[in-house]
């Protein structure tokens, strides 16, 4: 029979968790995760299969902690902008979580439309919100969602990396400009990719989708 685990899986992910919140992913290690638990590795590999099963189940536990953080959006008008809101707010908060979910290197590239099946139920509960409240279609709303999250996406990521700190009130403006602006398109009917033209020096033209 195995050895019985002197910690469980609950126990040892939320160590583990904790250092991922305040040093990131990077630092746990096993050495640091049983140091921190006060024990020899031997715990941590009878109750997972390697390191970066560990891991997984702390950026599942992360992504859990973020969706409690926006889960009373529907109490609030407009619900997508308080989303917005909050996901910067997050990335102020817990910098290192916020890195954790979103911006962490893959090992291959992935699409867009494989990054927005990570956010889980958010990215349908938004869009939902969004059909019903601005009378838009499944792909108007869905439009609408990826312009606006991209853009909120930035200012998270300049807020986690610390590059630049906003406050709410540029943050509410910002977001209230890109999200008005997108939906006024939108609503027109004149939204259309616009190519980019330039001019080779042989004097041929030269465009980009």
């Amino acid at each position: 029979m195995p050895p019985k685990a002197k910690y469980s899986r609950e126990e040892i992910i939320e160590k583990a968790f904790e250092i991922a919140r305040v040093r990131g992913i990077d630092a746990v290690v096993a050495r640091d995760l049983a140091k921190e638990l006060g024990t020899s590795s031997s715990p941590i590999f009878t109750a997972f299969k390697n390191m970066e099963e560990v891991q997984m189940e702390v950026r599942n536990l992360a992504m859990k902690r973020f969706e409690e953080f926006i889960r009373d959006a529907l109490n609030y008008t407009p619900a997508f902008k308080y989303v917005g809101m909050k996901m910067i707010e997050f990335s102020k908060r817990e910098p290192k979580l916020f890195q954790l979910i979103w911006m962490r290197e893959h090992s291959e590239s992935q699409t867009f439309a494989m990054l927005m099946e990570e956010l889980g139920d958010t990215v349908e509960v938004c869009i939902q919100i969004m059909q019903k409240d601005y009378s838009l279609s499944r792909d108007e709303a869905d439009l609408l969602f990826r312009q606006t999250w991209l853009h909120t996406f930035a200012i998270c990521a300049l807020s986690a990396g610390n590059v630049c700190q906003l406050t709410p009130d540029e943050v509410s403006e910002m977001l209230s400009v890109e999200f008005q602006g997108t939906l006024m398109l939108i609503k027109s009917g004149k939204f259309a990719t616009v190519p980019v033209k330039g001019v080779r020096k042989d004097g041929n033209k030269n465009g980009m989708d």
